[in-house]
């Protein structure tokens, strides 16, 4: 375990808030250790609804300051991140007979221009809605409004910190755990105790500032009471479908009929989101968290409702995924969706708690705590808010080998200034994506052999997202991918094989519908093997 004996600042959890603060800090030259019990972006921060946005509903609710902070940090975003944070066009149909009126989303919509400092929304009639989305419901349909919001590859984003951090200086290991905050005899931190998950080896080491960042396990490192706001993990599923299935070019945002929740249908990297759930998690949060039958019936029962015509199914789906958001409770009986997503800050003598936010307003987070954490830190001058948020540029060189422009940014935008060696390692046929989605084959051995990547999942699901994006996994492409990956990764074919088969296990299990009834043709597949198996046992070739 690489750990050095002491350093300023130790950070526990390595998602969304723990990456932003990592790289903050890297950057203010303090010596930095970021900690990750699981895979980097392994919690919510690779499972959100990968949106960047302001959050509309948030203005009806009276959280204009939340709303304000976070298109700020949306339209900065889409400044310094080209390629990785993307605009996306929304759509909000209206409806004689159910909300939201037209009067009020123009009220909304208003507020929402108003504070990005530019009009980005439109009144449509029922003729050029439908122009737009062509399959939605259309009974009792007026019109809506167009506006824009943007979207990311989350754990993209995640990863894209955590390496812009490491080049400032910074340490950050995945699989590696903060199993005790150890103190002085006044209380105050002095250290910490950490253990490689894998191998079980452990190590103290000094320091006089620990900031948790570990969302909704935050009460693992500090168990006391917080007054009347107490984290309240609350699990957000969603369904993905693949783009014949649910042909939307933008996205569309709309209501539940059942309990008149906002729901939304987003296009993603190829395929289409469907979200989201917002339901007390009170299952074991030891457990990997994942949709529930209840879940999908509710969402596929809302998508129907909005595109009647589509004959949508659960047999449609390709893949799910579910995340625990850490909001903090307001104590209260309010409805999960009707809590705050504000962040709140405990410290205790060295040891910094930050749990809430929203994945959009992340820089506003990691601020906060380092500010929070300034008294036991060395001297240090806190960057200011609108201060450039990456240290690669947005704009990048021309590319080491013909590629379309779009393609050369988006590597760029992932991977920064790796994306030069990635380009020039690769082999032609590799520089070509992977079908059915926008990721390029050479991506997956670069990101093997230099992202972090202890298993196979790791690559597969957040590295790169094809683990989401193809049927099955991508098991149909799974022996190249180990042609391509193996030697990165310096695994024998033992390693590699156990791996596969843990993948594709957990793939199912986690970001699939384990109790979902086989097709019949998959049926009658099994039923001719499992024949043709105990044929061959009950009558045995003779020996030659």
């Amino acid at each position: 375990m690489p750990l050095p004996k002491s350093c300023d600042l130790v950070i526990v959890g390595g998602g969304i808030t723990g990456a932003g603060i990592f790289h903050e800090t890297t950057r203010l030259g303090l010596k930095v250790l970021l900690l990750e019990r699981h895979d980097f972006a392994w919690g919510t921060s690779s499972r959100s609804s990968k949106l960047i946005h302001g959050g509309l509903r948030y203005l009806k609710e009276g959280q204009l300051r939340m709303t304000r902070d976070a298109v700020r940090e949306r339209e900065r975003l889409l400044q310094e991140a080209p390629g990785l944070v993307t605009p996306v066009a929304f759509i909000v149909p209206v409806y004689k007979d159910r909300g939201p009126g037209r009067w009020m989303l123009e009220a909304g919509l208003s507020i929402y221009d108003l504070m990005a400092q530019k009009r980005q929304h439109q009144y449509l009639d029922q003729a050029a809605l439908l122009e737009r989305v062509p399959f939605i419901e259309r009974r009792a349909l007026t019109g809506g409004y167009a506006f824009w919001d943007a979207q990311v590859d989350d754990a993209r984003l995640v990863l894209r910190l955590i390496a812009e951090g490491r080049a400032a200086g910074g340490l950050a290991l995945n699989y590696t755990e903060v199993v005790l905050v150890n103190r002085d005899a006044k209380g105050k931190v002095a250290g910490v105790t950490v253990q490689d998950v894998e191998t079980r080896e452990t190590r103290p080491l000094e320091t006089a500032a620990v900031i948790n960042a570990t969302g909704c396990w935050a009460d693992g490192l500090h168990p006391q009471d917080h007054g009347k706001r107490q984290l309240r993990p609350l699990r957000g599923s969603h369904l993905i479908f693949p783009r014949e299935a649910l042909p939307v070019q933008c996205a569309v945002s709309f209501m539940h009929p059942a309990d008149q929740r906002a729901m939304f249908v987003v296009p993603w990297e190829g395929v289409v989101l469907v979200g989201t759930t917002d339901l007390d998690h009170n299952d074991d949060l030891d457990m990997e968290p994942a949709i529930t039958p209840a879940e999908a019936d509710y969402l596929i029962e809302g998508v129907r409702a909005l595109f009647p015509s589509l004959g949508l199914s659960l047999n449609r789906c390709i893949a799910s995924i579910a995340g625990l958001r850490p909001v903090i409770g307001s104590g209260g009986q309010r409805a999960p969706s009707e809590e705050s997503r504000e962040h709140d800050i405990w410290v205790d003598n060295g040891l910094v708690t930050i749990a809430g936010g929203k994945l959009t307003t992340y820089r506003r987070l990691a601020l906060d705590a380092i500010k929070a954490a300034q008294p036991f830190l060395p001297p240090i001058e806190r960057p200011a808010a609108d201060s450039p948020g990456f240290t690669t540029p947005a704009a990048p060189p021309p590319p080491p080998v013909e590629l379309a422009q779009e393609t050369w940014q988006r590597l760029w935008s992932r991977y920064g200034h790796g994306a030069i060696a990635l380009v020039e390692n690769a082999s032609p046929d590799t520089l070509q994506p992977i079908p059915g989605t926008g990721t390029l084959w050479a991506e997956l051995p670069y990101a093997a052999k230099h992202e972090w990547v202890r298993h196979l999942e790791d690559l597969l699901l957040r590295r790169v997202r094809i683990g989401l994006l193809l049927p099955d996994g991508g098991r149909r492409h799974i022996d190249r991918i180990g042609r391509l990956c193996r030697p990165a990764l310096g695994w024998s074919w033992r390693h590699w094989r156990r791996e596969r088969r843990q993948y594709l296990l957990r793939r199912q299990q986690i970001h699939g519908f384990p109790w979902r009834t086989p097709p019949a043709g998959r049926i009658k597949t099994i039923w001719r093997k499992w024949v043709t198996r105990l044929r061959r046992n009950r009558n045995p070739q003779p020996a030659q």
